[in-house]
């Protein structure tokens, strides 16, 4: 699972393959529960997307950016467009067809 930061965004978004951001905060419980879970999707999907945290108080402007307004948030990005998003915990079955639209 890559660390996504303002510093390492724009390769990350300029990448062929989609790119999902989890944003999250060290004070959220529910980033906390789900983060097992977006580890073990980056194992399963590695090589064919790119699946990153990205940590709002250290990287605000990229919160600003994408209008996070809540955490946990998770944007699923194909082609640099935001294509789907997930506000607050979510089943693993959800994540999971959320990931595999992105190869529709």
């Amino acid at each position: 699972m890559v660390e996504i930061t303002e510093e390492n965004f724009p390769k990350l978004i300029g990448s062929e393959l989609p790119l999902v951001i989890d944003f999250w905060a060290e004070w959220c419980g529910p980033c906390k529960a789900l983060a097992p879970m977006m580890e073990e999707f980056a194992r399963e999907y590695d090589g064919r997307v790119i699946i990153g945290k990205c940590d709002v108080e250290e990287n605000n402007d990229l919160a600003v950016q994408f209008k996070i307004r809540s955490v946990p948030t998770i944007l699923f990005i194909r082609n640099g467009e935001v294509v789907d998003k997930v506000v607050g915990a979510v089943s693993r079955e959800e994540i999971k067809r959320k990931l595999d639209k992105l190869f529709e």
